[in-house]
């Protein structure tokens, strides 16, 4: 009679449905870090190539910028583009050991002097619309290659540590951070000079 029994254990064993949830609870976690670090190696890349932030301290680019403003920094301009006239320029200066915004007034092979208050560039003088202060004489001298003539937009002296002052000089376009463009506080756009007809 004993053969007529059957035994749970006859036939197909069941299939236990148990560890499925928890491996696809561990794929999911691996996943989201996996996302994660993605996401932030994107961010630190486009923070430290592509866009950035810099804070202005200091007098010296008024009446341009003013101390705390808040601006915008394109820096991946530096990798497709030359520096132009004009640029407001965040610099990373090895001479100081400490970031700088500047504008970008002589070009490589340039010739920069300061005469009766106006920069000229090359002989010609630079149509600028947002400068202040009475700038002393600077003897015209020629931007090496490589490297870029700064100024503050304050040119009262004294009021700006740019490429007149011995401590700073020419700045090395390696140097060179990225570019303003905007100010996102107080919200507006950044004055460049005229065109000229160089």
């Amino acid at each position: 009679m004993t053969d007529l029994v059957r035994h749970e254990t006859d036939g197909p064993a069941p299939v236990s449905a148990g560890p499925e949830p928890a491996a696809r609870s561990g794929k999911a976690e691996l996943w989201g870090w996996v996302r994660f670090l993605v996401a932030l190696g994107i961010a630190v890349f486009l923070i430290t190539h592509v866009i950035g932030f810099s804070r202005v301290s200091g007098h010296s680019m008024e009446p341009s910028l003013h101390s705390r403003d808040f601006l915008f920094v394109n820096k991946a301009a530096r990798y497709y583009r030359s520096p132009k006239t004009g640029d407001v320029a965040v610099i990373h200066s090895g001479a100081l050991g400490y970031d700088i915004v500047k504008r970008i007034v002589g070009l490589p092979g340039e010739r920069v002097a300061i005469a009766n208050g106006a920069v000229y560039v090359d002989g010609t003088p630079l149509a600028e619309i947002s400068v202040m202060g009475e700038p002393e004489d600077l003897p015209e001298q020629t931007v090496p290659d490589g490297f870029v003539f700064v100024l503050g937009d304050n040119r009262t002296p004294g009021e700006s540590l740019d490429s007149r002052s011995p401590e700073l000089g020419w700045v090395p376009l390696r140097e060179i951070r990225g570019y303003a463009v905007w100010s996102l506080f107080p919200w507006g756009s950044i004055a460049h000079p005229l065109p000229t007809d160089k």
